[in-house]
Protein backbone atom coordinates (compact mmCIF):
# COMPACT_ATOMS: atom_id res chain seq x y z
CA UNK A 1 0.00 0.00 0.00
CA UNK A 2 1.35 3.41 -0.99
CA UNK A 3 1.99 5.77 1.92
CA UNK A 4 2.72 9.48 1.47
CA UNK A 5 5.69 11.37 2.89
CA UNK A 6 3.63 12.97 5.68
CA UNK A 7 2.28 9.59 6.77
CA UNK A 8 5.77 8.08 6.88
CA UNK A 9 7.10 11.00 8.92
CA UNK A 10 4.17 10.67 11.34
CA UNK A 11 4.62 6.90 11.64
CA UNK A 12 8.24 7.36 12.77
CA UNK A 13 6.95 9.04 15.95
CA UNK A 14 5.02 5.94 17.00
CA UNK A 15 6.54 2.81 18.53
CA UNK A 16 4.55 -0.09 17.07
CA UNK A 17 5.65 -2.42 19.87
CA UNK A 18 4.15 -0.22 22.60
CA UNK A 19 0.58 -0.17 23.91
CA UNK A 20 0.12 3.44 24.94
CA UNK A 21 -1.84 4.70 27.93
CA UNK A 22 -4.90 6.69 26.82
CA UNK A 23 -3.54 10.22 27.45
CA UNK A 24 -0.21 9.50 25.71
CA UNK A 25 -1.88 7.59 22.90
CA UNK A 26 -4.33 10.33 21.98
CA UNK A 27 -1.64 12.98 22.30
CA UNK A 28 0.22 11.02 19.60
CA UNK A 29 -2.91 10.66 17.46
CA UNK A 30 -3.38 14.45 17.53
CA UNK A 31 0.32 15.16 16.96
CA UNK A 32 0.58 12.85 13.94
CA UNK A 33 -2.57 14.13 12.21
CA UNK A 34 -1.12 16.16 9.35
CA UNK A 35 -4.07 16.74 6.99
CA UNK A 36 -5.31 20.26 6.26
CA UNK A 37 -8.82 19.39 7.49
CA UNK A 38 -10.05 18.47 10.98
CA UNK A 39 -9.54 14.71 10.89
CA UNK A 40 -11.96 12.28 12.52
CA UNK A 41 -10.46 10.03 15.20
CA UNK A 42 -11.63 6.41 15.00
CA UNK A 43 -11.25 3.51 17.36
CA UNK A 44 -10.80 -0.03 16.04
CA UNK A 45 -11.37 -2.71 18.68
CA UNK A 46 -10.76 -6.39 17.84
CA UNK A 47 -12.68 -8.74 20.12
CA UNK A 48 -12.14 -12.39 21.03
CA UNK A 49 -15.62 -13.45 19.96
CA UNK A 50 -17.12 -15.07 16.87
CA UNK A 51 -19.73 -12.81 15.27
CA UNK A 52 -21.12 -15.76 13.29
CA UNK A 53 -22.80 -16.99 16.49
CA UNK A 54 -25.92 -15.19 17.69
CA UNK A 55 -24.89 -15.53 21.34
CA UNK A 56 -21.56 -13.76 20.68
CA UNK A 57 -22.87 -10.58 19.08
CA UNK A 58 -21.68 -7.30 20.56
CA UNK A 59 -23.86 -4.34 19.72
CA UNK A 60 -25.25 -1.28 21.43
CA UNK A 61 -25.40 2.49 21.48
CA UNK A 62 -24.04 5.18 23.78
CA UNK A 63 -23.95 8.95 23.98
CA UNK A 64 -20.35 10.21 23.90
CA UNK A 65 -19.83 12.99 26.47
CA UNK A 66 -18.31 15.30 23.83
CA UNK A 67 -20.14 13.96 20.77
CA UNK A 68 -18.33 13.05 17.56
CA UNK A 69 -17.83 16.55 16.19
CA UNK A 70 -19.85 15.57 13.15
CA UNK A 71 -23.17 17.08 12.11
CA UNK A 72 -25.51 14.08 11.93
CA UNK A 73 -28.50 14.10 9.58
CA UNK A 74 -31.45 12.23 11.09
CA UNK A 75 -34.37 10.75 9.15
CA UNK A 76 -37.46 9.80 11.18
CA UNK A 77 -40.33 7.53 10.15
CA UNK A 78 -43.32 8.62 12.23
CA UNK A 79 -46.88 9.91 11.95
CA UNK A 80 -49.09 12.56 13.55
CA UNK A 81 -47.94 13.75 17.01
CA UNK A 82 -44.74 11.70 16.91
CA UNK A 83 -43.80 13.27 13.57
CA UNK A 84 -44.37 16.76 15.01
CA UNK A 85 -42.29 15.89 18.10
CA UNK A 86 -39.45 14.60 15.88
CA UNK A 87 -39.41 17.87 13.91
CA UNK A 88 -39.34 19.92 17.12
CA UNK A 89 -36.43 17.78 18.37
CA UNK A 90 -34.40 18.71 15.31
CA UNK A 91 -34.92 15.82 12.89
CA UNK A 92 -33.73 16.69 9.38
CA UNK A 93 -36.34 14.61 7.55
CA UNK A 94 -39.70 13.28 8.82
CA UNK A 95 -42.28 11.24 6.92
CA UNK A 96 -43.65 7.77 6.20
CA UNK A 97 -44.51 6.23 2.80
CA UNK A 98 -43.34 9.36 0.97
CA UNK A 99 -39.79 8.83 2.26
CA UNK A 100 -39.91 5.07 1.59
CA UNK A 101 -40.74 5.78 -2.06
CA UNK A 102 -38.08 8.49 -2.31
CA UNK A 103 -35.42 6.03 -1.11
CA UNK A 104 -36.69 3.24 -3.38
CA UNK A 105 -37.19 5.27 -6.54
CA UNK A 106 -34.47 7.92 -6.28
CA UNK A 107 -31.80 5.91 -4.42
CA UNK A 108 -31.79 8.81 -1.93
CA UNK A 109 -29.47 8.51 1.07
CA UNK A 110 -28.81 12.07 2.27
CA UNK A 111 -29.00 11.01 5.93
CA UNK A 112 -26.75 9.36 8.52
CA UNK A 113 -29.16 7.79 11.04
CA UNK A 114 -32.70 6.41 10.72
CA UNK A 115 -35.14 6.49 13.65
CA UNK A 116 -38.61 4.91 13.56
CA UNK A 117 -41.60 4.57 15.87
CA UNK A 118 -42.59 0.89 16.38
CA UNK A 119 -45.84 1.29 14.41
CA UNK A 120 -43.84 2.30 11.34
CA UNK A 121 -41.60 -0.78 11.18
CA UNK A 122 -43.98 -2.58 8.82
CA UNK A 123 -43.37 0.20 6.31
CA UNK A 124 -39.65 0.60 7.07
CA UNK A 125 -39.18 -3.18 6.68
CA UNK A 126 -39.65 -2.75 2.93
CA UNK A 127 -36.34 -0.90 2.90
CA UNK A 128 -34.39 -3.70 4.58
CA UNK A 129 -32.40 -4.62 1.48
CA UNK A 130 -31.43 -1.00 0.91
CA UNK A 131 -30.81 0.21 4.47
CA UNK A 132 -29.39 -3.03 5.91
CA UNK A 133 -26.13 -3.23 3.92
CA UNK A 134 -25.43 0.44 4.71
CA UNK A 135 -25.92 -0.12 8.45
CA UNK A 136 -28.89 2.26 8.45
CA UNK A 137 -31.71 -0.09 9.40
CA UNK A 138 -33.27 1.09 12.69
CA UNK A 139 -33.29 -1.41 15.55
CA UNK A 140 -34.50 -1.57 19.17
CA UNK A 141 -30.98 -2.57 20.34
CA UNK A 142 -29.54 0.63 18.95
CA UNK A 143 -32.38 2.66 20.43
CA UNK A 144 -33.49 3.76 16.97
CA UNK A 145 -36.84 1.93 17.11
CA UNK A 146 -38.65 3.65 19.95
CA UNK A 147 -42.01 5.22 20.86
CA UNK A 148 -40.09 8.32 21.99
CA UNK A 149 -38.67 9.40 18.63
CA UNK A 150 -38.02 12.94 19.88
CA UNK A 151 -35.68 11.69 22.62
CA UNK A 152 -33.89 9.44 20.10
CA UNK A 153 -33.34 12.40 17.78
CA UNK A 154 -31.96 14.54 20.63
CA UNK A 155 -29.55 11.78 21.68
CA UNK A 156 -28.27 11.25 18.14
CA UNK A 157 -27.76 14.98 17.71
CA UNK A 158 -25.94 15.10 21.07
CA UNK A 159 -23.41 12.50 19.95
CA UNK A 160 -25.03 9.07 20.29
CA UNK A 161 -23.17 6.43 18.33
CA UNK A 162 -23.89 2.79 17.60
CA UNK A 163 -21.18 0.19 17.97
CA UNK A 164 -21.37 -3.25 16.42
CA UNK A 165 -19.11 -6.07 15.28
CA UNK A 166 -18.21 -6.45 11.63
CA UNK A 167 -17.57 -9.83 9.99
CA UNK A 168 -13.94 -9.82 11.16
CA UNK A 169 -14.98 -9.32 14.82
CA UNK A 170 -13.81 -5.71 14.89
CA UNK A 171 -15.76 -2.67 16.11
CA UNK A 172 -15.03 0.55 14.21
CA UNK A 173 -16.28 3.76 15.85
CA UNK A 174 -15.66 7.49 15.47
CA UNK A 175 -14.93 9.07 18.86
CA UNK A 176 -14.32 12.69 17.92
CA UNK A 177 -12.11 15.07 15.95
CA UNK A 178 -8.42 15.90 16.24
CA UNK A 179 -9.44 19.43 17.29
CA UNK A 180 -11.00 17.97 20.47
CA UNK A 181 -7.52 17.47 21.92
CA UNK A 182 -6.35 14.46 24.00
CA UNK A 183 -8.48 15.16 27.12
CA UNK A 184 -11.88 15.09 25.40
CA UNK A 185 -10.85 12.14 23.22
CA UNK A 186 -9.80 10.19 26.33
CA UNK A 187 -13.20 10.83 27.95
CA UNK A 188 -15.07 9.65 24.84
CA UNK A 189 -12.74 6.64 24.55
CA UNK A 190 -13.32 5.59 28.18
CA UNK A 191 -17.10 5.70 27.75
CA UNK A 192 -16.99 3.60 24.56
CA UNK A 193 -14.56 0.98 25.91
CA UNK A 194 -16.56 0.63 29.14
CA UNK A 195 -19.74 0.09 27.11
CA UNK A 196 -18.02 -2.60 25.00
CA UNK A 197 -16.72 -4.32 28.15
CA UNK A 198 -20.21 -4.30 29.72
CA UNK A 199 -21.63 -5.79 26.50
CA UNK A 200 -19.33 -8.82 26.73
CA UNK A 201 -21.36 -11.93 25.79
CA UNK A 202 -21.55 -14.71 28.38
CA UNK A 203 -20.43 -17.12 25.64
CA UNK A 204 -17.16 -15.24 25.02
CA UNK A 205 -14.11 -17.26 26.07
CA UNK A 206 -10.48 -16.24 26.58
CA UNK A 207 -9.15 -12.72 26.06
CA UNK A 208 -12.06 -10.41 25.25
CA UNK A 209 -10.30 -7.31 23.89
CA UNK A 210 -7.56 -8.62 21.60
CA UNK A 211 -6.36 -5.25 20.37
CA UNK A 212 -7.37 -1.60 20.31
CA UNK A 213 -6.03 0.93 17.82
CA UNK A 214 -6.81 4.64 17.55
CA UNK A 215 -6.13 6.57 14.36
CA UNK A 216 -7.02 9.84 12.67
CA UNK A 217 -8.46 9.80 9.13
CA UNK A 218 -5.09 10.17 7.40
CA UNK A 219 -2.75 9.29 10.26
CA UNK A 220 -1.04 6.09 11.43
CA UNK A 221 -2.57 3.78 14.03
CA UNK A 222 -1.63 3.99 17.71
CA UNK A 223 -2.02 0.85 19.82
CA UNK A 224 -3.91 1.52 23.07
CA UNK A 225 -3.53 -0.23 26.41
CA UNK A 226 -7.01 -1.24 27.55
CA UNK A 227 -5.90 -3.41 30.51
CA UNK A 228 -7.03 -0.87 33.14
CA UNK A 229 -10.51 -0.67 31.65
CA UNK A 230 -11.25 -4.39 31.46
Amino acid sequence: MFRGKKYKESAKQIDRSVQYEAQDGFALVCKTASAKFDETVELHVKLGVDSRHADQQVRGAIVLPHGTGKTVRVLVFAKADKADAAREAGADYVGDMDLVEKIQKENWFDFDVVVASPDMMGVVGRLGRLLGPKGLMPSPKAGTVTPDVAKAVQEVKAGKIEYRLDKTNIIHCPIGKVSFGPEKLVENYNVLINAIVKAKPAAAKGQYIRSCVAASTMGPGVRMNTAKLI
